[in-house]
């Protein structure tokens, strides 16, 4: 803040935040990995951290990092590219990947029609409040990577004086609607 934002602090009348790393910790953790049978939760880790290598999304952080962990071995992305709050794509050991969101998926032709335990595992993620990222490779989905952020211990008593000051507040997130709502009613 500078002297002239805290002159108008007084006329603000919503407070709009975002949600990583104001509401939440910011410090993203990979959960696991759910693979469309036919492949492994392995392989859906490994192609999706080769990708997100390229990428500085903290959801991509997490995901590289947990690779790493596990000692799998990454490849080089060729033709990585971004859509920005949506996702990632580029090329992977000759495959055509995407990784993201479903508006993403939607964008690039992926049915999200899954197996049913993949779905419900991934709605399980959601309900808690956690970010669910598709992976699909040359058009089909291979599976889902679960990361979770947990909300700052602050944030509650935080939320609760600015409403008791009358000041409504609203979170901005790229998140999906279910893992969106989880994190507001919580």
């Amino acid at each position: 803040f500078d002297a002239s934002s805290i002159k108008h602090l007084p006329q603000i009348d919503t407070l709009i935040v975002d949600k990583t790393g104001t509401l939440t910790e910011g410090h993203p953790a990979f959960e696991r990995a759910i693979a469309q049978p036919g492949q492994t939760e392995d392989e859906v880790l490994r192609l999706a951290a080769s990708l997100d290598q390229g990428s500085e999304h903290p959801l991509a952080d997490a995901i590289v990092r947990a690779a790493r962990e596990r000692g799998l071995v990454l490849d080089k992305p060729e033709q990585f590219g971004s859509a920005t709050g949506i996702g990632v794509h580029g090329i992977v050991a000759g495959q055509q990947l995407v990784l993201g969101n479903a508006a993403l998926m939607a964008q690039e032709g992926v049915s999200l029609d899954t197996a049913p335990e993949l779905a419900a595992d991934a709605d399980a993620a959601r309900q808690r409040g956690a970010s669910v990222v598709h992976l699909a490779a040359d058009g089909r989905l291979l599976g889902v990577l679960v990361v979770s952020d947990p909300i700052k211990s602050t944030t509650p008593e935080a939320l609760a004086a600015l409403r008791a000051a009358g000041l409504p507040v609203v979170m901005a997130t790229g998140d999906g609607l279910a893992t969106a709502r989880t994190v507001g009613r919580q």
